[in-house]
């Protein structure tokens, strides 16, 4: 298999990536056969899996816009994956010239496309860390250079947290995040869940195998299970719901059914 030449030399390319396998769902082009071949396995137990990265993105936008409304100016991404056009830089920076983003991923794919992505761009950053280990992501010299934590920041955990096992303590990850920041900061999350998904979980788990299979398991957790993350948080209108139905721009009746797979909210520091 020929490596190009956005590829770091470091990582093997024979071994599927969450992170790539994204990229594809989105229509990227980093990404290799390899990450394609599981994507597509996966896609025959639920073939709406474009659908449901589509729906996070969209998402994501909507819910950045909201926090430069509120006049959020500082935005810190982890997990934040391969950039793909209307990334959350973009988005915040085009309404808000000097906003400040720090994108947080352990993959070397996504954090060196990350730099070329941003390279001459001086209010964004990327930082190699792992969400497991919240004070490296804090102490890190991006964060110290971009982020202020005495003022609001909006944290991201899109489409990340449901890789995390219950071994690994993602409540607790969220919580030492959550006591870092200023009061007014955002929590900015989705979350893959069975609820919504509109064929029976028997076969959707055929997909959650896949992800096992390549060492990345997919854990699907419950609303309830979901809204623990917000605590400490009041939640934003209209609360922990379907991902089209969090402050549509567009009529939720006209989405796909897989855009309904999973939750998305927005909640706010007391």
């Amino acid at each position: 298999m020929e490596r190009p030449a956005w590829a770091p030399r470091s990582i093997d390319i024979s071994v599927p990536s969450v992170s790539r396998i994204y990229d594809f769902y989105l229509g990227g082009s980093h990404n290799f056969e390899v990450d394609r071949e599981a994507a597509r396995k996966a896609m025959t137990h639920l073939p709406g899996l474009p659908k449901i990265m589509q729906a996070n993105r969209a998402f994501m936008r909507r819910a950045v816009r909201h926090a430069v409304g509120t006049g959020i100016d500082q935005f810190l991404d982890i997990g934040s994956g391969i950039p793909t056009f209307g990334n959350v830089h973009e988005v915040a920076q085009a309404a808000h010239p000097g906003a400040r983003v720090v994108y947080v991923d352990h993959d070397p794919v996504a954090v060196a496309h990350s730099n070329a992505v941003l390279a001459g761009n001086e209010d964004a950053d990327v930082v190699a860390a792992d969400l497991r280990k919240p004070q490296e992501i804090l102490s890190s010299h991006q964060v110290e250079r971009l982020i202020d934590l005495n003022r609001p920041v909006a944290l991201l955990l899109v489409a990340i947290l449901h890789f995390v096992e219950d071994a690994d303590d993602p409540y607790g990850a969220v919580v030492q995040l959550r006591d870092a920041l200023a009061p007014g900061s955002l929590l900015v999350l989705t979350h893959a869940s069975y609820e919504g998904i509109p064929l029976p979980a028997e076969r959707a788990e055929g997909a959650v195998d896949v992800y096992r299979d390549i060492r990345n398991p997919l854990i699907m957790r419950s609303r309830d299970e979901i809204a623990r993350f917000f605590e400490g948080y009041d939640m934003v209108e209209p609360g922990l719901v379907p991902m089209p139905h969090w402050r549509p721009e567009s009529a939720p009746e006209d989405e796909d059914p897989y855009a309904f797979a999973g939750f998305a909210g927005v909640g706010i520091a007391a």
